[in-house]
């Protein structure tokens, strides 16, 4: 089992300038030290300001692949997860560029966790028919396999047309691609066209498309897993695959009871078969972030790694 943890670089408002990146090299320093395996960050460009204001699951954030090269730059080992990308908001030609320089350039750190997105209100600020997010997520799945094959791409899109084109640098190996959500439709896309799934329980959000999406509870997350399995042996797909989720229980202050609640719950999911573990620590500040991942670091990760 791996871990990872957030890194809340908009939250946790350090100013701007020099103050800026020391705050941040500081929060991913301190996930190196306590062993953890990778940092992880979502994406909002655009989010709806009174969901961000007013949704117990608003949130800001900062551009993930421009946050992970710097995190690379701060770190030796510390693998680099995006939660989530939203494949629609980009070109699949412009993230494919983004996506492959990181991982050259971070040493292969990259793990790429993708979705559909959900607000609407994000799509329509940056121009994206929020009707056509499933069908673009899809294309751009397969566009973005095609170009890390290497070669020219003959391919028309709904909204570009390459006729053949070469994209450089061809990433070897690729980035890992990790398929969010929860639906079955999410599940499907997984089977199809991930090399892993990131489901999420649910979370406290007025957002009925998250609801609707969110894995309820354990056992229907292991029918999820059933039902996932079942779709890669139709399509032929026997090769690795991983499945990374946060427990339903998130601590929220640093005891030992939260923390084998936490292990409780990392040993259901292993059972089901997941191989990676990531959840959200609460700070409200530096100081306090590093506290809780130094706890987390040796109450949860270094407990699990002596059973």
């Amino acid at each position: 089992m791996k871990f990872a943890l957030n890194i809340p670089l908009a939250r946790i408002q350090p100013g701007i300038g020099e103050a800026a990146g020391n705050e941040a090299r500081a929060m991913v320093r301190s996930l190196e030290d306590a062993g953890l395996d990778a940092c992880l960050t979502s994406e909002h460009p655009a989010p709806s300001a009174h969901w961000l204001h007013n949704d117990p699951g608003g949130h800001d954030c900062t551009d993930p692949l421009t946050a992970f090269a710097y995190v690379a730059a701060c770190t030796a080992k510390l693998k680099l997860f995006t939660n989530i990308i939203v494949l629609p908001y980009r070109n699949p030609f412009l993230l494919a560029k983004a996506a492959s320089t990181l991982q050259i350039l971070s040493g292969n750190r990259l793990m790429l966790g993708v979705g559909v997105g959900y607000q609407q209100e994000e799509f329509e600020a940056l121009g994206v028919n929020y009707a056509e997010r499933g069908a673009l997520a899809d294309e751009a799945l397969e566009t973005i396999q095609q170009i890390w094959a290497g070669g020219d791409v003959v391919k028309q899109g709904r909204h570009f047309n390459a006729p053949g084109n070469e994209s450089r640098p061809v990433p070897s190996p690729p980035p890992p691609i990790w398929v969010g959500g929860g639906s079955n439709r999410a599940l499907e896309r997984a089977a199809r066209l991930g090399d892993g799934w990131v489901p999420y329980f649910t979370v406290p959000t007025n957002d009925a498309v998250v609801r609707r999406s969110a894995v309820t509870d354990m056992p229907h997350f292991g029918e999820k897993v059933a039902r996932l399995q079942e779709l890669r042996g139709a399509m032929g797909r026997t090769g690795p695959f991983d499945l990374s989720v946060a427990p339903p229980f998130r601590p929220k202050e640093m005891t030992r009871a939260n923390a084998e609640k936490f292990l409780g719950e990392v040993a259901e999911l292993e059972a089901h078969g997941v191989n990676w573990i990531w959840t959200s620590l609460p700070a409200a500040s530096l100081e306090e972030y590093c506290e809780f991942v130094a706890w987390f670091g040796e109450e949860v990760v270094g407990v699990y790694r002596k059973q």
